[in-house]
């Protein structure tokens, strides 16, 4: 019984720890679509700014 308390207990942290290295790759790539959403708006930004002082 000693034995399968500890199997039942590590593959308990085995899941956890999956989840954990799952939930941080998930962060990593969301932040990296976001720097590259971020890169998008500031260059439409900078085109907007650019156009209004050609306008005056």
């Amino acid at each position: 019984m000693d034995n399968l308390e500890w199997l039942v207990m590590y593959g308990f942290l085995l899941v956890i720890g999956a989840l954990v290295v799952r939930w941080i790759r998930l962060i990593k790539n969301n932040t990296d679509v976001q720097v590259e959403q971020n890169k998008a708006i500031i260059s439409l930004l900078k085109d907007i700014q650019l156009k209004k002082e050609k306008s005056f």
